[in-house]
């Protein structure tokens, strides 16, 4: 690991271990950030810096922006994750800038944590496929406990569809879950 990465994914830690959510031991941000990275290198164990940093950086100081600061419904929810894209990508580019890097590396980072390009960029979507790897692997259980089963459905179906097709292959081999659910999974 190149001492420039390393400066950039300790800056990222160090500015995730202020979340006041504490609820499983360790900030929130800064545990989400370790646990993409631990998905990163489980499926793109050749990964280079911007999509390493990336990942370490996907819910950079996410606390800040409340969701309920926007409203409660689904276009104040996608305006929030918009948002949060948004102030993600500018502070990881900040942080990357600050470390030696390059300012079309910083933006490329940027964009992609802007989830510009899905599907379209390999780079961006390898992001959003770990992202969804750490969701089922970390989040999903304790999440599907306070769902219906019919939004619980939805929302799994909306994951599996932003994964590619080797991702989606990839999570029903790893992952045990309900034939229903795993059906999404299925390319």
């Amino acid at each position: 690991m190149t001492e420039n990465l390393q400066n950039t994914l300790s800056a990222i830690d160090a500015a995730n271990a202020h979340d006041p959510d504490t609820s499983e031991g360790t900030p929130a941000a800064q545990l989400y950030g370790e646990r993409m990275s631990a998905e990163l290198q489980l499926l793109y164990p050749d990964a280079p810096d911007v999509l390493q940093i990336a990942a370490r950086g996907q819910h950079i100081e996410r606390w800040m922006l409340p969701r309920s600061d926007f409203p409660m419904d689904r276009t104040g929810y996608l305006t929030w994750r918009k948002e949060q894209g948004r102030r993600h990508g500018a502070r990881v580019a900040e942080i990357m800038t600050a470390n030696g890097y390059a300012q079309p590396d910083a933006d490329q980072a940027a964009a992609m944590l802007r989830k510009e390009a899905i599907k379209r960029d390999p780079l961006t979507q390898s992001l959003e496929d770990v992202a969804c790897f750490t969701f089922i692997r970390w989040y999903l259980g304790p999440f599907a406990g306070t769902q219906d089963p019919e939004k619980l459905d939805r929302i799994v179906a909306k994951t599996a569809r932003k994964m590619s097709s080797e991702a989606r292959a990839r999570a029903l081999q790893e992952f045990e879950m309900p034939a229903s659910l795993a059906a999404h999974f299925q390319n």
